[in-house]
């Protein structure tokens, strides 16, 4: 018997060569990106010096985390981060579902793969590219928004880089439109996998096509968002860089609504070279975001457990 169970599992760990050597590039790039750097996190109690090193520093206790929230920014850039990132939650959620539900009403069509490819592209776009197509939308001298939009309706132009009550809006905008496409495959992927016999029973009891959409296709996805959303909510506490540093072109007129806890960090670590500060802050963010997906997923699972991640 021990001999049959030792042949067994040398026959199971051969089949199982092939799939570990396919999934090996991307255990390498989790060490490699996700655990390695994990050493860092001494840095967050030390007065990091260059010459000696990470472990030959001084610890300095909690001094780094008192100097990030010392600051009179602390509570601005934690409003911005919490504030946008449930906005982007939401907001993208809605819009996410709303565009998977209409492409797959489009059906599998030369327009359907033609307006995929068309939502999908900004995503590949970097946001150095994407903050000069915004600019010339919004600059305010030369400008598509100030010169003919506005313009042709009667209106001044607006100092958009000065304006930081307008950014809020902006920012979700650009957003959206950078991510909601790829948000919508997953969706779309989740569509396809429902039952046709469901859509075809509503048809015949007389269903119209908006009530298939919302007595049957947003119910069924409920899992779904859900296990997107927890994913989400880890990230609260962390924002876009590119987003909210380029975007923007680093104004410091738009502060007030663009600071986030990722922008102060680098602006920080740029200008006093503080690693040490940068060190707490990402620890920080991380120990904060697991709370909350534990929290979050608490919730689910008192509320429906078939849905919560663990």
């Amino acid at each position: 018997m021990v001999k049959a169970a030792a042949k067994q599992k040398k026959q199971s760990f051969r089949k199982s060569v092939p799939l570990l050597v396919i999934a090996l590039p991307a255990i390498l790039y989790i060490l490699v990106n996700n655990y390695l750097p994990m050493f860092g996190v001494f840095l967050a109690f030390k007065d990091y010096n260059f010459f000696k090193g990470i472990f030959g520093s001084d610890w300095c206790g909690l001094d780094n985390f008192k100097f990030l929230f010392a600051t009179e920014n602390a509570w601005i850039m934690t409003r911005n981060t919490i504030l946008y990132n449930l906005a982007f939650i939401v907001i993208g959620t809605v819009f996410a579902i709303a565009v998977a539900i209409l492409m797959n009403e489009v059906g599998k069509l030369f327009r359907a793969k033609f307006f995929q490819s068309a939502l999908l592209l900004p995503n590949l776009l970097s946001w150095v590219v994407i903050a000069y197509i915004g600019y010339a939308f919004l600059n305010p001298e030369t400008g598509f928004i100030n010169n003919t939009v506005l313009s042709s309706l009667g209106k001044e132009g607006v100092a958009w880089y000065t304006e930081s009550s307008k950014w809020p809006f902006i920012l979700i905008l650009v957003y959206l439109w950078k991510n909601m496409g790829y948000s919508s495959i997953i969706y779309m992927a989740s569509i396809a996998g429902i039952d046709k016999g469901i859509f075809e029973a509503a048809r015949l009891d007389g269903a119209s096509k908006l009530r298939q959409i919302f007595s049957i296709t947003v119910p069924l996805l409920k899992p779904t968002v859900i296990m997107l959303t927890l994913m989400s909510v880890g990230r609260i506490f962390f924002s876009d860089f590119g987003l909210f540093y380029q975007v923007p072109m680093n104004s410091g007129a738009l502060y007030s609504t663009t600071q986030t806890i990722d922008t102060y960090v680098y602006r920080g670590l740029m200008e006093l070279n503080d690693v040490g500060m940068s060190a707490a802050a990402a620890l920080y963010q991380s120990v904060v975001g697991f709370i909350v997906v534990v929290a979050a997923n608490a919730v689910v699972r008192k509320v429906d457990s078939e849905n919560a991640l663990f």
